[in-house]
């Protein structure tokens, strides 16, 4: 079969411009990057704002393997098969990162015959998204070291700055560093650090913010350091609101592009579901929901990380809730989850996809008492035997849950039919009234407590180093009613990436806990968790290439 890119590369695109005509889009509603990428206007989408929403899926999986189980790829192909359907289906999706386009996982913009396009550019700088955060990111870290340097008039604490630069790509050696050395000069020594951008609470406040007051209004709390009297200091307090907000105009509005099949696609903001809440934008969602007939959106990693924080942060934050819920597995990872080794993941291994269901079984719970029951959907592999599809399809049946195989990414939309069908019968019920987890007043600690028992299976929760006076901080400043946004690994319904399966008798761990003020998170780090990851011994990045004609091949 052929590469991703290159199955990308010979699709024919349509011009932007009819893509948003498909959707009631006028040609000045769009900003245009080009011939196939577009920005839509705010003022666009204010027009259609009294139209009522469509329904809505969201697309969540199993704990993943390090290879993802094809989220993205199911998303699009799902889109598909509902435009084949007759329905005016949009996909909203997450910009990629280049950390892990260059890292482990390679590109995130579908993949086989269920990618959005033009995938080249959707993997790689976009319209600029993620430099345009980066910026104004760092320009809030430049302004603060600034005013340390001009004699510290706020009298902040050069020991107590939590908020680090960030960057968009896989730095270890960033994770830890010194700033302004070299003299009077450059600045006063201080420690520091680097995140990846799609960690960055910029990147979390561009996501969630519905217009450019709240954008500010949200920058403007975000706390960069304390002074010597432990008192916060703003984002506000160093003047820099006004300037951040000037550089991400342009990131705020979302970015239409287009499928393989040329179903429209709104892709927006990329905050990771295991380090941040892993959606895309509230403006991007809420668009869709007025544009189209039926919407598909994605939740980062797992149900336990994207899925839970899309429930419980995001649809309160933009006032809307899924329709259907559609869990996608693997064979590999039900083989992975049952004990079976990553090299041996492409044998059959029926014992072993037995021994891994109980993962399945547990996100399926989680949905669940969100009032979501899902629909299964295998995410079908060239590798996988019709023995092992037939398996777990029957498996899933017994223990009460929908399931269809899904085979867009060979595909495409006709791939997908069976699932299509079963989501569009799921949305002739009644709309699923909210269900979240944790009221919003409940103290920070209880409702960390319900996410790790009842998200996570554990059986309490352990609070190491200074992570149990962090919170206290936080709720004396008045974060009592802050959602809560876990960083975790995306490997395990635990903190621990090597506790496959559904684990019982352990204890969630947190070794410390961050502050999103903007974002209005609290942030427990659990385990070993890195907001600032690394590159695996063979990144991505060494198959990345240019040919003679400068066309970039490599790059999956």
């Amino acid at each position: 079969m052929k590469t991703d890119i290159e199955i990308a590369q010979k699709a024919k695109m349509l011009p932007i411009n009819d893509i948003g005509s498909m959707i009631g889009l006028k040609r000045e509603d769009l900003m245009c990057c080009g011939d196939f990428k577009a920005k839509i206007e705010l003022d666009a989408l204010a027009r259609f704002s009294e139209k009522p929403d469509a329904p809505l899926v969201l697309v969540t999986s199993i704990n993943p393997t390090r290879a993802g189980e094809g989220k993205t790829t199911t998303s699009v192909g799902l889109a598909q098969a509902l435009n084949k359907l007759g329905k005016k289906a949009i996909v909203t999706l997450r910009e990629p990162s280049l950390g892990p386009v260059f890292g482990i996982k390679g590109g995130a913009a579908g993949g086989g015959y269920s990618q959005v396009l033009p995938m080249e550019d959707i993997n790689l700088h976009f319209t600029g998204d993620m430099h345009a955060i980066t910026s104004a990111h760092n320009l809030l870290a430049a302004l603060l070291d600034n005013k340390i340097h001009r004699r510290n008039p706020l009298g902040i604490d050069v020991n107590a700055v939590p908020y680090h630069r960030v960057m968009d790509m896989n730095d270890r050696a960033l994770r830890n560093i010194v700033v302004g050395l070299g003299g009077r000069p450059t600045g006063v020594p201080r420690e520091d650090a680097f995140d990846i951008t799609a960690a960055s609470e910029i990147m979390a406040i561009l996501a969630l913010s519905k217009d450019h007051a709240d954008l500010k209004k949200r920058i403007s709390r975000i706390v960069v350091a304390y002074d010597l009297d432990r008192n916060p200091v703003t984002a506000e307090d160093l003047g820099a609101q006004g300037a951040m907000c000037a550089l991400l105009r342009d990131a705020l509005k979302p970015n239409l592009v287009q499928t393989i099949e040329k179903t429209p696609a709104i892709i927006h903001a990329g905050p990771f579901g295991n380090i941040a809440h892993g959606a895309n934008s509230i403006i991007a969602t809420k668009g869709a929901l007025k544009l189209g007939d039926i919407v598909v959106t994605e939740a980062g990693f797992g149900a336990d990380l994207g899925a839970e924080k899309f429930l419980n942060i995001v649809s309160r934050v933009g006032d809307f809730y899924p329709h259907v819920a559609v869990l996608v597995v693997t064979i590999r990872a039900l083989k992975r989850h049952g004990g079976v080794s990553r090299s041996r993941l492409k044998r059959k291994d029926l014992r072993a996809l037995n021994d891994g269901m109980p993962n399945v079984e547990k996100h399926a719970e989680n949905l669940t008492s969100f009032g979501l029951p899902p629909i299964v959907a295998v995410n079908v592999f060239p590798s996988d035997s019709k023995e092992e599809i037939d398996f777990v399809k029957e498996h899933c049946k017994d223990v009460g849950l929908s399931v269809a195989a899904s085979e867009v990414f060979e595909k495409g939309g006709k791939g997908g039919i069976e699932l299509a069908e079963m989501v569009l019968d799921g949305c002739k019920k009644k709309a699923p009234i909210p269900r979240p987890l944790y009221a919003r007043e409940a103290p920070l600690k209880e409702k960390i407590e319900l996410i790790a028992k009842k998200i996570y299976g554990a059986d309490g929760v352990d609070y190491e180093g200074k992570s149990s006076r962090q919170i206290r901080k936080y709720e004396d400043m008045g974060f009592c009613q802050s959602f809560i946004c876990m960083a975790k690994t995306q490997y395990s319904l635990s903190h621990d990436p090597d506790l496959l399966g559904r684990p019982a008798g352990w204890r969630l761990v947190i070794r410390e806990v961050r502050l999103s003020a903007g974002a209005d998170f609290v942030i427990p780090v659990t385990g070993n968790i890195m907001t600032m990851p690394g590159l695996p011994r063979v990144p991505a990045a060494e198959g990345v290439d240019i040919d003679e004609s400068g066309r970039i091949v490599g790059l999956s």
